[in-house]
């Protein structure tokens, strides 16, 4: 069990989580990350990242790559891809299992398991997943050369992702449920100047249609209660992110009422020794920026803890 145990285990490998390592590992805590997909997060989906301070322009994997380079050679141990089956975050040593098997404790956990894509909860939307339902513009987007699709959103990524599908799509059209959108100015400007992409507004989808893959929509006007049909080739939903936080719902662990990990300013929950950080943690606003400010203080408020243990 002594090789089992760390200092410290963060539980997700976003920017939150990668983060939190490189702090935790350059100052030596024995450090272990563990991921239930890739390594990244949803900045691995991210087509191009802009405004992130001193880096010009990169990707979303080209960052998290470097990150866990990063990571890595300051002594992390990195696991991905793999099923956490239990969790106890109570007591002095916390407990994880991974996988139904292999058991690993610490004195410290970092909850940095990020959030997953909102879905529309409409008919059609589970059975055209992955044939015309992407969540994804930078996984998907090439499938869709010249094609027509729509995309869903009024924030900040709908847009951004709208211009970006561009690159592919003969043409993409936004639908939003409001009259105006919840994007900065920057967004709303490049989007109503790209000549590829229409607005439908104050609209919503109400079901997706076709056979082996999706052919069409119907969406009803919010103002006027009129309901119409439109052919497309795919649709690109950008409504948010749900915390994943399934893993601490059976715990003591507090939550609030959109389930995400409630902390104080130094990112602890309500169990001594646990804190959260990132995507899934009860905030304002949720950028790779913040994730990143999030690891660095939950990391050393954790250094701080087990030093002082």
């Amino acid at each position: 069990m002594q090789e089992n145990h760390y200092d410290v285990i963060v539980l997700g490998g976003g920017p939150a989580g990668l983060t939190a390592g490189i702090y935790l590992g350059r100052s030596k805590a024995k450090t272990l990350i563990l991921d239930t997909g890739t390594i990244g997060g949803q900045m691995v989906l991210t087509y191009e990242i802009a405004n992130y301070p001193g880096v010009e322009s990169t990707t979303g994997y080209g960052l998290s790559s470097v990150m866990k380079k990063q990571a890595k050679n300051f002594g992390c141990v990195i696991k991905s891809n793999i099923k956490i089956t239990g969790f106890k975050p109570e007591g002095k040593v916390k407990e994880v299992k991974v996988n139904g098997k292999d058991t690993y404790t610490a004195d410290a956990v970092i909850i940095s398991t990020g959030g997953r894509s909102r879905m529309l909860h409409v008919p059609g939307e589970e059975e055209f997943k992955g044939k015309g339902i992407s969540y994804c513009a930078t996984c998907d987007g090439d499938f869709f050369q010249d094609k027509e699709i729509i995309a869903v959103g009024g924030g900040n990524s709908a847009l951004e992702e709208a211009v970006a599908l561009t690159k592919y799509a003969s043409k993409v059209t936004i639908l939003h449920e409001f009259d105006h959108f919840q994007a900065f100015e920057h967004a709303v400007q490049e989007a109503k100047s790209n000549p590829k992409i229409d607005f439908i507004m104050e609209s919503h989808i109400t079901g997706f249609y076709g056979d082996e893959s999706l052919k069409k929509v119907t969406y009803k006007n919010l103002r006027t209660g009129e309901e119409f049909e439109k052919n497309v080739d795919g649709v690109f939903i950008f409504i948010g992110y749900e915390a994943n936080t399934d893993l601490v719902k059976n715990t003591s662990i507090k939550l609030n009422r959109w389930n995400e990990v409630i902390t104080d300013e130094k990112m602890q929950t309500n169990i001594e020794g646990v804190y959260a950080a990132g995507d899934c943690r009860a905030k304002q606003f949720r950028q790779i920026t913040t994730a990143v400010s999030d690891g660095t203080v939950a990391a050393l408020n954790a250094l701080n803890y087990i030093h002082n243990k």
